[in-house]
């Protein structure tokens, strides 16, 4: 495998994004992507697939790549031109040069496409060898990509289970959860930690997480529910069920984080379904405090939400189907894991040609 050595301006060109308000976002088959990857779906295009993006302010310097025509938002930076280079593999190589740390401003870091024209790469110079490095690396994702759809399959059939015919609601959340059980981490104590990045909009499983010195934050262990508190967030649908963690451990995260946690009555799997519904969202969000753009609602209005008194064959059935469910969510959720540590670790092997994969 022969390289060359070139600018990253020489290889592609960026160009900024175009403004969407989601406020104008009108539905449709085209993903709008953002800094965060797609954070909505518009009936126009501003590129054609495959497009790739990495986060131009927000979520900085994260590639991002979609293979279909997509709305490129103006939170990034999308590829105008490829040169000539294999799109799919110039995704793959962009995650390996931390373009985040290109980032100037100090209140608001933002990614210049002028600053990272300059950096100095090597990248293959025959594009049958960038193909096989990237549909490697890409089955990979689509592995993923098809466990998620899986995931989210089961966590709508978990959803639907928990619709109740009552009009009689005479309990609340807060009745059948504690929100915000205490835990303990000593300050100092190196803990795992989950960031709000890492919640999905659309499953329970976090994307990731990292180790930290604990200094503060909320707090949670297995069995808990995360949810958003704060706008945009919240009306984007973050959230989480904690299973990944090992036994009696306690991790922390964000303090935009609201916590739910079974009094014993119900499975803990039923929280996570409830703040996914319909009802549930319209509820909260009729209920934000704050300036226009970073509301918060708060976790004594998030306990006030009604519930009946459920019959006991109702509980029966919660007890049984949800944690059969969300058990086969988690074993795709470890799927998913072991795939991405096994594509970071052969990441930048395959890309500088350290691993060679036969022909």
């Amino acid at each position: 495998m022969f390289f060359k050595e070139c600018a990253l301006g020489d290889v592609v060109t960026f160009q900024r994004g175009r403004d969407l308000p989601r406020s104008k976002m009108v539905n449709g088959p085209y993903p709008v992507l953002g800094s965060n990857g797609i954070i909505g779906y518009h009936n126009e295009f501003t590129t054609t697939g495959p497009v790739v993006v990495v986060g131009r302010s927000g979520n900085v310097g994260k590639p991002f790549m979609v293979r279909s025509n997509a709305w490129a938002h103006n939170t990034s930076l999308y590829i105008k031109d490829f040169h000539g280079n294999d799109p799919i593999f110039i995704y793959y190589f962009l995650k390996t040069l931390n373009l985040s740390s290109f980032a100037g401003g100090s209140a608001v870091p933002t990614l210049n496409r002028n600053h990272i024209n300059n950096i100095k790469i090597k990248i293959p110079e025959n594009i049958n060898d960038q193909k096989i490095i990237g549909n490697f690396l890409s089955t990979l994702d689509l592995k993923i990509e098809t466990n998620n759809k899986i995931i989210c399959t089961l966590e709508s059939l978990a959803i639907s289970n928990i619709q109740f015919n009552t009009n009689i609601k005479e309990k609340t959340v807060a009745d059948y959860a504690e929100i915000n059980p205490k835990r303990s981490i000593k300050k100092g104590t190196k803990a795992r930690h989950i960031d709000m990045s890492a919640l999905s909009t659309t499953n329970s499983i976090p994307i990731s997480y990292d180790f930290k010195k604990y200094s503060g934050g909320v707090k949670f262990s297995n069995g808990d529910t995360l949810l958003a508190r704060i706008t945009p967030c919240l009306e984007n649908g973050k959230a989480a069920f904690i299973n990944i963690l090992d036994k009696e451990e306690v991790a922390f995260g964000s303090t935009e984080f609201i916590v739910f946690h079974s009094k014993g009555i119900l499975p803990n799997e039923f929280f996570y379904c409830l703040i996914k519904t319909d009802d549930f969202r319209k509820f909260i969000i009729k209920r934000l405090t704050g300036t226009s753009g970073r509301q918060r609602i708060s976790a004594d209005d998030v306990g006030k939400y009604p519930l009946p008194i459920f019959l006991d064959d109702q509980i029966k059935y919660f007890n049984k189907t949800l944690p059969l469910l969300f058990s086969c969510i988690a074993s795709y959720g470890r799927q998913n894991s072991t795939l991405r540590r096994l594509q970071d670790a052969l990441l930048d092997k395959l890309i500088y040609g350290e691993i060679r994969i036969q022909k």
